[in-house]
């Protein structure tokens, strides 16, 4: 299917260092307690890596381009850069009724020296299962982040991370990787974090939204799972990227908003992929009569939640690090879906994306919690009962900073997360390309059936991520 297929250059990635990088400061152990907000995330890890080609490392100002030397900069870094990002260089624990919490005990960051026997253009990243998943981005086995830096044949350098996802989202790990990269090259960090969980602390007396039981659910409350749909026996959740033109963004922003109201790049987009999931779903459907599609996106509530408050506030949620995320989703038949036009489904996506952009729905969402603790809960749409029935979360990654994660040898030609968390439901994530202004880099985590119908109607939009594409520019 697609650019690769299965003819993937199989390689092997040997280890040949492991240590654990503490940071380099004493740091006196204390409890963290997670936000409301960070207990509404299950036990995942999530990915995020970084390619950084051989001539761009040669013709950087560094004197010294061996893999040691740069190695060596980056642990040094580290351990400067977990001063102030301490969470990372913890453990996470049960406390007395169950739920997680940070010990800030300084056990460090496992860290992994490898050499992997492929070139750089060899490495087929439009395929993140084979040429990412457990060997350049490591699999996390203690603490809270794990590293690895892995030398190719070629000379260049891949930089993966894994980091548990209870503890940071995505926008906290930008914060860090900024941070780390800034303290490499010896400069102040831009942004220091912000742990402040009393931030995120439930009102008094707190008030609770009814709409909230219809986007999050105790786990306790779940029915079991149903059987899948036969047409699914077989099929599996699976991971590829894609580069989608500017261009092409620009047409689909057009066609989303001909109703007259101008719809985001993002509501546009996902519009059109609930749309295509939609398609193929009714074209599968094996006689089923009624089929809903449920589809997410992912909110960061910091200026949500720092509207109508000071300046200092606004600059600590600016700076905070966790989880401070809503997942709104909709759920429409998927003949609707499917026959309409993409204005019409972009509406339906801006409908649904409306209740959660507000301020009382973040404080409701963190009442929300302290009204079912210590049961553990999540969001609905990872729950996906019946995955006959499709559903998936698109998770904007526009805020990549990829071109700043510069460590002294310049910015990446490639980086990406990586997030196959394992659940019924799809995961979506565009990033800024690091080659292209205004082209996106789309991870796309869902069923092969599903990538193979997408990949059929609409090549010429989803194209599948190639080492001439990084490098064309």
């Amino acid at each position: 299917m697609g650019a690769g297929g299965n003819d993937d250059m199989l390689f092997t990635v040997t280890v040949s260092k492991t240590e654990i990088v503490a940071a380099a400061l004493p740091l006196q152990g204390h409890w963290l307690p997670l936000s409301n907000l960070d207990l509404l995330l299950p036990p995942v890890d999530v990915g995020v890596l970084f390619c950084y080609n051989k001539k761009q490392i040669i013709s950087s100002s560094l004197s010294n381009t061996s893999f040691s030397s740069m190695v060596g900069a980056l642990k040094k870094a580290l351990a400067q850069v977990l001063v102030y990002y301490y969470a990372f260089a913890g453990e996470v624990v049960a406390n007395t009724v169950g739920e997680p919490e940070m010990l800030c005990n300084n056990r460090g960051v496992d860290f992994f020296e490898a050499f992997a026997d492929i070139e750089l253009k060899h490495l087929n990243l439009y395929n993140p299962d084979e040429a990412i998943e457990a060997k350049l981005v490591p699999k996390k086995k203690a603490g809270v982040l794990a590293v690895q830096a892995t030398e190719l044949k070629c000379g260049s350098l891949v930089v993966g991370c894994s980091f548990d996802h209870r503890i940071a989202d995505a926008y906290s790990m930008n914060m860090f990787l900024v941070s780390w990269a800034e303290t490499a090259q010896s400069k102040p960090i831009s942004m220091l974090p912000c742990f402040r969980k009393s931030l995120l602390i439930p009102r008094r007396p707190g008030y609770v939204d009814p709409c909230l039981n219809n986007l999050y659910v105790t786990i306790s409350s779940l029915a079991p799972p149903k059987e899948p749909m036969d047409q699914d026996s077989g099929d599996q959740l699976m991971s590829r990227i894609y580069y989608v033109k500017s261009d092409d963004l620009n047409r689909l922003q057009s066609l989303a908003s001909s109703s007259g109201s101008k719809r985001t790049k993002l509501e546009s987009f996902s519009a059109f992929l609930w749309q295509m999931i939609a398609k193929h779903a009714e074209t599968h459907n094996d006689g089923r009569k009624l089929i809903t599609s449920k589809m997410g996106i992912v909110v960061d509530g910091r200026n949500r939640l720092s509207e109508d408050e000071d300046v200092d506030k606004a600059k600590l949620m600016g700076a905070y690090f966790g989880n401070v995320l809503s997942i709104p989703y909709g759920s429409k038949r998927v003949e609707e879906l499917a026959e309409n036009p993409l204005c019409w489904v972009a509406e339906e996506v801006h409908h649904f994306l409306e209740t959660a952009v507000t301020k009382e729905h973040f404080l409701g969402l963190v009442d929300w919690v302290e009204a079912n603790r210590p049961e553990p809960a999540l969001a609905k749409i990872y729950c996906n009962e019946n995955h006959g029935d499709p559903a998936f979360v698109v998770s904007s990654g526009q805020r990549f900073p990829v071109k700043k994660v510069n460590f002294g040898w310049g910015s990446p030609i490639f980086g990406s997360y990586h997030f196959p968390w394992g659940g019924t439901s799809g995961y979506v994530m565009p990033m800024p390309s690091p080659v292209r202004e205004g082209d996106w880099l789309v991870y796309l985590h869902l069923f092969g059936k599903q990538l193979e119908f997408i990949e059929n109607e609409a090549a010429s939009l989803f194209r599948p991520l190639t080492y001439d594409y990084l490098i064309s520019a």
